[in-house]
């Protein structure tokens, strides 16, 4: 980040050493997908914990740092200005926290890319913010250390975490990180409009397409408020789940969403489609949630901090409907902590690790600066969350939640074959079978080439 003072820090690299008491914020923050914006109060504390102190930390691993302190390197993707301060105050909090270590954050724009660039050099950082999903892509590329070592000389209790954040981060029964921050799509509604309609948030796909199709308007025959979005079709799996469904197979050889189960979730589309209550390209460009424009649909915890300034907005958030049988799905994401194979200073990554995903005070204490849902269980079953109405539905939704297939190749069996032929369906060029079929094919081709 920037030096208050107006000097820039190189590289935007700051050794945070200075021992302040943490701030404390409200809950409001943003995720990766949209701007994620600090108060101006969170700002000014974070900036305090620069003064004085802009010296450039060099990119690569750490080693021995200024003084007493051992230098820790942490790369992570967010470099957004309101994502770096909020890493930066962690990374502070720690730095306070023990006489040791002294924690570095340096923000790196695809960052998984530039790990494999600098394991040739061997100038690797210490510790990595991780997207959890990209682990079975990179652990055969050789970029991770397995922390299981670590974990049993300490005792360390992984059964704290949710199992499938901590699943993600394994490969071949090998863990390769602690799991960090989760999250989930949840489906929000406007309040004020509910109320106006006299419904309430539904529980199954039958309430959703009734509640919908109330509180969808129409002015002269045109849309002006539309009951639900269907924009991101990436959340088919969580559908597929609601149906009973499942994305692979049993042994992960190839898809199985061309089922019975995978039709019905796309009938039951076509079935909003032809109610009238959304429209491909309705609000595109625009949130028309906050602009009381659209009456339902799912996002995420990221979405918190920007409603909550909007005036005059009363919003709620519930946990996804169930299915027709009464089955629960949602996809879950997120971020773990890893140690990238040529590490100059493991110890010194493994104890920021622990002290951040293991002590539950610690994930409240980000979620309050960053509003992310720390993957630590009693952490996120903290009142800070429970409590809160928005967050609550998050929480819910945790315990059934699913994250993607880890098997290699998935992340194109949807990105290539998936939504391309559910946009297809989408636009009518193709049914629901026609489109399940042909991605069915092109998927089991890609699963095949990568075994």
């Amino acid at each position: 980040m920037s030096n208050p003072d107006g000097a820039l820090c190189p590289s935007f690299r700051i050794t945070v050493r200075v021992r302040t008491k943490k701030p404390q914020h409200r809950k409001e923050s943003s995720m990766k997908k949209s701007a994620r914006l600090l108060s101006i109060g969170a700002i000014a504390a974070v900036a305090m914990l620069g003064l004085g102190s802009c010296a450039a930390a060099d990119a690569s691993g750490g080693g021995e740092g200024g003084g007493d302190h051992q230098k820790v390197t942490f790369w992570g993707a967010w470099t957004d200005a309101a994502q770096v301060a909020q890493l930066e105050a962690q990374a502070a909090a720690f730095n306070d926290s023990q006489t040791q270590y002294d924690v570095t954050y340096v923000p790196q724009a695809l960052v998984e890319q530039k790990l494999l660039t600098a394991m040739v050099s061997g100038e690797v950082p210490d510790v990595v913010l991780w997207d959890r999903f990209a682990t079975s892509l990179y652990v055969p590329k050789g970029a991770l250390v397995s922390i299981d070592d670590k974990v049993k000389e300490d005792s360390v209790d992984t059964n704290q975490f949710y199992e499938q954040a901590l699943g993600e981060l394994k490969v071949d029964d090998k863990l390769y990180g602690l799991p960090l921050l989760v999250d989930n799509r949840s489906l929000f509604y406007n309040k004020t409009v509910f109320d106006e309609a006299g419904v309430k948030p539904p529980t199954n796909w039958d309430e959703l397409k009734s509640v919908a199709e109330q509180v969808t308007l129409r002015e002269g025959g045109k849309l002006t408020r539309a009951g639900f979005s269907l924009d991101d079709l990436g959340l088919f799996s969580g559908w597929l789940g609601q149906a009973g469904g499942t994305m692979l197979n049993a042994d992960s050889t190839k898809t199985a969403f061309n089922s019975p189960e995978g039709v019905e979730v796309l009938n039951f589309w076509s079935s909003l489609v032809d109610a009238g209550v959304y429209q491909q390209g309705f609000g595109k460009g625009v949130n028309a949630f906050a602009q009381g424009n659209l009456a339902m649909g799912y996002d995420g915890p990221w979405a918190l901090a920007d409603l909550d300034k909007v005036d005059g907005l009363e919003y709620g958030v519930t946990a996804p409907v169930a299915g027709p049988g009464g089955d629960q799905g949602a996809g879950m994401g997120g971020f773990g902590l890893v140690i990238p194979k040529g590490a100059k200073n493991e110890d010194g990554a493994w104890a920021f690790m622990k002290w951040w995903t293991t002590q539950p005070e610690n994930g409240v204490d980000f979620a309050k600066i960053s509003g992310w849902i720390p993957a630590n269980i009693e952490a996120a079953h903290d009142p800070y969350f429970l409590e809160n109405e928005h967050y609550s539905a998050f929480i819910e939704a945790l315990d059934f939640a699913k994250v993607r297939p880890t098997v290699t190749g998935y992340s194109d069996v949807e990105a290539k074959a998936l939504i391309p032929a559910l946009e297809s369906f989408m636009s009518g060029e193709l049914s629901a079978e026609q489109a399940l079929k042909q991605a069915q094919e092109q998927g089991d081709q890609i699963l095949a080439e990568n075994r």
